[in-house]
């Protein structure tokens, strides 16, 4: 019998049984009550783990069209400084180059922003700032409260991926000044792929641009949810929302706090690890940047190959991910968000220690039992 991979990945994520069932039903009329009231759900909670009281909306579509949705509305024809120390945020300054005049600011990947460079381009007139608050290329957690803050002093709209953080770490999107924030479904949510969630301040809403794009139209979404039952402009993926709904009930029965100090005790103990083995975390954080609380950056030691490692691994029924681009062979990468604790956290760090051991790396200590002080 064939069994199922263990996902240890910064996305997807292993789904609870509960949410894997939720989409096994028949279909449901997508301008039902019932169907209101799954999206209703989904919006109450989805609020609280953006930190938020602002409109918010879910789109049929990945995190990425949620990128594109809050550049689109509010960045066409304006100058937009994008933050980029990793692929995500290269991702949103690719996206802002096809709406506004596109300023980057570049850092290496896993290294600290240039905040001195965002004050320079704000006072030169940059309307609008996009920052990936939790880099999972890299591992790294930038200062989104800080972002926020110079945002409000020159009046720039701010525009915040919480894809990797939303419902795994602490997000207060109205206390830091987002104005729209996004996350997906299939991350610290634990939901399927297939969703993004995007909020939207008043501060936004006077700022759209007057030719949105026709299906990521921010307005469109207002106004559908506005009516009773709410609705979405157009067709959505009905069975992701059912499976995003119980998602959503499982982190308000386990409770956000208590949630966002299991990812950071999970991500606590891959760093523990980490140590134990001899190995560098690859990002270089300073006061106002952290570690990532849903995915940890490891660097190879010299020699291991990054091919051969993870197939040991996933020898052994466990996936974790290589790095991207330029770091793919030099950094390794394993998801702490969702539903996971401290037994699939055990196994991937027992699979990656014989891993190193097999590929001809000697530990310097016991990496499992280091992790195990942290979660006991």
């Amino acid at each position: 019998m064939e069994k199922e991979l263990l996902l240890m990945l910064p996305g997807p994520v292993p789904m609870p049984e509960r949410v894997r069932l939720a989409m096994s039903r028949q279909a449901i009329n997508h301008r039902s009550a019932e169907f209101g009231a799954v999206y209703a759900d989904c919006v109450r909670v989805l609020k609280t783990a953006f930190g938020t009281t602002n409109d918010l909306f879910v789109i049929s579509g990945s995190g990425t069209a949620g990128m594109e949705a809050a550049v689109s509305n509010v960045g066409k024809d304006k100058e937009i400084a994008c933050f980029v120390n990793g692929k995500f945020g290269e991702r949103l300054y690719k996206i802002s180059q096809r709406y506004g005049t596109a300023h980057e600011i570049k850092s290496e990947w896993g290294t600290p922003l240039n905040l001195a460079a965002l004050e320079e381009q704000l006072e030169k007139g940059a309307e609008i700032v996009t920052l990936v608050h939790n880099e999972t290329s890299a591992g790294i957690k930038n200062p989104a409260q800080e972002v926020g803050r110079l945002c409000r002093k020159h009046d720039a709209l701010f525009i915040m991926d919480g894809i990797t953080s939303v419902g795994g770490d602490l997000v207060e999107a109205d206390k830091w000044g987002v104005d729209i924030a996004i996350t997906g479904s299939q991350k610290c949510f634990a939901a399927p792929a297939g969703l993004a969630m995007v909020s939207v301040s008043s501060r936004a809403w006077e700022r759209l641009t007057k030719n949105p794009p026709f299906y990521l139209d921010l307005a469109a979404y207002k106004k559908s949810a506005s009516g009773k039952p709410m609705e979405t402009p157009y067709t959505p993926a009905v069975p992701l929302f059912l499976a995003l709904r119980e998602a959503c009930l499982l982190i308000e029965e386990e409770g956000l706090p208590a949630r966002i100090a299991r990812h950071q005790k999970m991500s606590g103990a891959i760093q523990a690890a980490a140590k134990a083995w001899g190995l560098a975390l690859f990002p270089k954080i300073d006061k106002l940047h952290g570690y990532s609380s849903t995915v940890t950056a490891i660097e190879y030691p010299a020699g291991v190959k990054d091919d051969e490692m993870r197939a040991a691994i996933k020898k052994m029924g466990i996936v974790i991910a290589g790095g991207q681009d330029h770091l793919k062979g030099k950094i390794f990468r394993i998801g702490s968000m969702g539903a996971v604790s401290a037994p699939e956290i055990l196994a991937t760090l027992a699979a990656t220690q014989y891993a190193l051991k097999k590929c001809g790396y000697t530990s310097k200590g016991n990496g499992v039992e280091a992790a195990a002080e942290v979660l006991g």
